[in-house]
């Protein structure tokens, strides 16, 4: 006799989603309680809430593996209309999405 599978062995089905449609949900009532809460805070400068003890500071050597990105140039840019009204139906920061793209063909080359 056959093994009957459970329906809590089941795979599910995928589901995608983009950051598009979480951006976009609505928040909630007791989100937005929440969020309100920490922004009243955070405008006050109260930061007592924060446990910084598990957190060991950091070393000169630690510190100088940082490094800051050189400063962006101001660049005028031509586009076709259709490639504008693309970039910005995903709302504000079309050129840091610009930027994002051409970084990501740079290597291929």
């Amino acid at each position: 006799m056959a093994k009957r599978s459970s329906a809590l062995s089941q795979c599910g089905k995928l589901v995608g989603v983009s950051a598009e449609s979480i951006l976009n949900k609505p928040v909630g009532k007791a989100q937005k309680a929440v969020l309100d809460r920490i922004a009243k805070r955070q405008a006050a400068g109260d930061d007592s809430g924060i446990d910084y003890s598990d957190i060991p500071p950091l070393t000169d050597e630690q510190l100088a593996q940082f490094r800051r990105r050189p400063a962006k140039k101001l660049v005028a840019v031509r586009l076709d209309p259709d490639v504008l009204e693309w970039l910005q139906q995903y709302g504000a920061g079309y050129s840091t999405r610009i930027n994002a793209i051409l970084r990501s063909v740079m290597p291929r080359r």
